[in-house]
């Protein structure tokens, strides 16, 4: 049955987004499914990141900034020795450099536990950030840079889960606004090799967790009762002090 009212759904859903599309893109497509506008999400993920995207029904578009606020964890892939304009895989090689001799897992993870803690962190040029009302990623498709104000960050753990040389495989959980492209930008430069992300995928959100997400494919096919089914209602996704 198509929904008579905007509020005859709402809750949180958990969406697994493939590569490709950009958040936005999973808001669209289910407004057409839900015949609804009142949808957002808590929390952009880039369109070659993968992984949790937490979905907004109706009125649970009302505790996007509490969700947002929540840590994340995330898995990825660091490319070893190359350089981007953008710091992951969507932008252009700037530089490539000669691994280190003799580099190994050892020396990578020491490196990588040297950012776990309180710090600031630049944000790319490459960023939906505003800087004087425009978008930076405007600013640096027309070739200019402009100072950025660093943002403060926690990486409360690091783990290098893989070493196959050039790229060092990594799981980590951090709080809100970590750019997870710019650590391993950073990162390459302390090794002195360049690096640049090459894969994304958050696997949590708070104590949402990426097993209890539907795919893109699984939310076109479910019958509208069995989307709601999937709901998570608001009082149980966040904190009775939020609503």
């Amino acid at each position: 049955m198509t929904p008579t009212n905007q509020n005859e759904f709402e809750g949180v859903l958990l969406v697994d987004k493939p590569s490709g599309p950009t958040s936005h893109d999973v808001v669209d497509r289910l407004r057409r499914k839900l015949k609804m506008k009142r949808i957002g999400h808590a929390g952009t993920l880039d369109p070659n990141a993968t992984g949790l995207l937490i979905m907004l029904v109706g009125r649970a578009t009302k505790v996007s900034q509490y969700l947002m606020s929540l840590d994340k964890a995330y898995e990825g892939t660091i490319r070893l020795g190359e350089e981007t304009n953008t710091y992951d895989s969507d932008g252009e090689i700037t530089e490539t450099r000669p691994l280190p001799e003799g580099l190994d897992a050892a020396a990578i993870d020491e490196v990588l536990q040297s950012f776990v803690g309180d710090q600031y962190q630049t944000p790319p040029m490459f960023s939906a950030k505003k800087v004087d009302g425009v978008p930076l990623y405007k600013l640096a498709r027309k070739g200019k840079e402009v100072e950025r104000e660093p943002r403060f960050i926690r990486i409360s753990e690091i783990e290098l889960l893989d070493y196959t040389e050039p790229c060092a495989e990594i799981g980590m959980a951090c709080s809100k606004g970590t750019y997870v492209r710019t650590l391993a930008h950073d990162v390459g430069q302390k090794l002195g090799c360049g690096a640049h992300l090459s894969e994304l995928r958050r696997i949590a959100v708070g104590h949402f967790h990426i097993d209890d997400a539907v795919t893109l494919e699984e939310l076109e096919e479910m019958s509208l009762s069995a989307f709601r089914r999937r709901l998570i209602p608001i009082y149980q996704a966040v904190p009775s002090h939020v609503l």
